[in-house]
């Protein structure tokens, strides 16, 4: 950095007038469109941008965002954005991401604030979903897909190594295949994990639902034994605390069961889910989750932490570091303490402060906040899963039973074949008229909408106007 590039006065007028750009932007967002396609002159405005060969003022590159950059949102932080599970972004945790940077360590290990911080809010994050934290028991990733890498690597290693192998060492080679066990709504996530991890997408087995969503133990202990037999080594069984389709929690306690008798490790994914623990009216739901060997969570999702920010957490710390401590001679650090650096325990060296926008959204909501907000969408779930069975136009498909509400239009007249192709246009039809946002997936075989609710200042009339638009769009597509 040479010195004109030092904070002065350029910097602060620049960020305080970023601050007032901000501002202006999240006072707005609800009396704008949720999303619109941008306009293809500003489109090509950004794709076709040159090289500059000579810097800009920083007030000018402010000017720059404000007028290219922040009208063309995705729409999540609107509060009648109901697509995926994307959330809106804290206020506080905005706040603390401009400090971080401004900071900008690399959190692997050190004698420094925000490594300290880190085993501060993967507690903290253990705490609110009720998961036991052994001391250095997790760490903050980019996202539950990485948070399942570190998770499943663990789960991984430690059935090579009761096997006789050491995986680190010998790979693979002469172990029997290892076997996991899914359902049909498990994250893809999962299957990406398996793939980089040398296990193969081939050797996760599909495990039947109930009618409720959730998986089917039975159903599971007859595919174990089937594989037992058949010379293979299962290892792994994946449970959601919040399937992607419909939002469906597995009963953790019959699963932890029989997980113990065989000798297999539980990961749970909670990416989206498990934050639903805080919400007392849902809170059974989740009973058992504390028995898993390991919990893939986001608090980027539910809890607003602006993205990115995963947490991976394991019941046996050892078990995670024993999967990747590596310290070369250049990294060693005799005043690390027991714990080491976060970096023995992913597989990431240069780590970002994600720590700092985690603890101050917690900080700011508190306990009691984060519940009153998760309550909130919950309810508001269930009343719009009211609202559509009260509908003709409407079929509600799945039990509601966090804040995600799979549903589709009847398409009355139409056979099953038209009706599938309805609701898989639908999505799109509503996202381009600008009022509200939904997205799509498919359920049981079925093409449906899927509205996904974490903003707590969505309101009934949201709701209301979700359905009213997603009629208006089937019309004139039936039209």
């Amino acid at each position: 950095m040479t010195t004109e590039d030092f904070p002065g006065t350029e910097f602060r007028g620049a960020a305080h007038a970023t601050a007032d750009l901000v501002s202006d932007y999240l006072a707005g967002l609800p009396g704008r469109p949720v999303w619109q396609p941008m306009d293809e002159t500003a489109r090509q405005a950004l794709l076709d941008a040159p090289l500059p060969a000579e810097g800009r003022p920083l007030d000018e590159l402010i000017d720059t965002i404000g007028r290219d950059v922040l009208p063309y949102p995705m729409g999540n932080g609107h509060p009648r954005f109901f697509g995926w599970v994307n959330s809106a972004p804290a206020p506080a945790g905005v706040l603390a991401t401009l400090a971080a940077s401004a900071m900008n360590p690399s959190s692997a290990g050190g004698d420094h604030a925000d490594v300290h911080l880190e085993r501060a809010v993967v507690r903290w994050i253990a705490e609110l979903v009720g998961f036991p934290h052994p001391a250095g028991g997790g760490l903050l990733t980019s996202g539950t897909s990485m948070a399942t890498i570190v998770c499943l690597a663990a789960a991984r290693d430690r059935a090579a190594r009761r096997a006789g192998r050491d995986v680190r060492e010998e790979g693979l080679a002469g172990l029997p295949p290892l076997v996991g066990y899914v359902t049909g709504e498990t994250h893809s996530c999962v299957r990406k994990a398996a793939e980089l991890l040398g296990l193969g997408s081939r050797q996760l087995r599909t495990v039947a639902t109930g009618p409720d969503g959730r998986l089917d133990t039975a159903d599971l202990r007859a595919a174990v034994e089937r594989d037992r037999a058949a010379g293979l080594l299962p290892f792994l069984v994946v449970a959601s605390a919040g399937t992607v389709g419909a939002g469906a929690v597995d009963e953790f306690d019959p699963i932890a069961d029989l997980c113990g008798a065989q000798g297999l490790w539980l990961h749970v994914d909670g990416a989206y889910g498990a934050f639903g623990r805080l919400d007392p009216a849902i809170a059974h739901r989740y009973a058992g989750l504390e028995r898993a060997d390991s919990l893939a969570l986001d608090p980027h999702k539910w809890l607003g932490v602006p993205v990115d920010c995963g947490c991976a957490l394991v019941r046996d710390t050892e078990e995670l570091r024993g999967t990747f401590s590596l310290v070369p001679s250049y990294l060693r650090d005799e005043s690390a303490g027991a714990l080491g650096w976060f970096s023995e325990y992913g597989t990431e060296q240069t780590r970002p402060f994600r720590a700092l926008k985690v603890w101050a959204t917690i900080a700011h909501k508190g306990r009691a906040g984060l519940s009153r907000d998760i309550a909130r969408c919950t309810a508001l779930a269930r009343r719009l899963g009211e609202l559509v069975t009260a509908d003709d136009e409407l079929e509600l498909l799945a039990e509601v039973q966090t804040s995600i509400v799979a549903f589709r239009h009847r398409a009355p007249g139409r056979d099953a074949t038209a009706r599938d192709a309805l609701n898989r246009d639908l999505p799109v039809a509503v996202q381009r008229r600008g009022e509200v946002f939904v997205t799509g997936a498919r359920l049981d075989g079925a093409e449906m909408l899927r509205a996904c609710l974490l903003n707590a200042a969505t309101t009934e009339a949201d709701l209301r106007l979700l359905l009213a638009e997603v009629k208006a769009a089937a019309a004139e597509l039936l039209r």
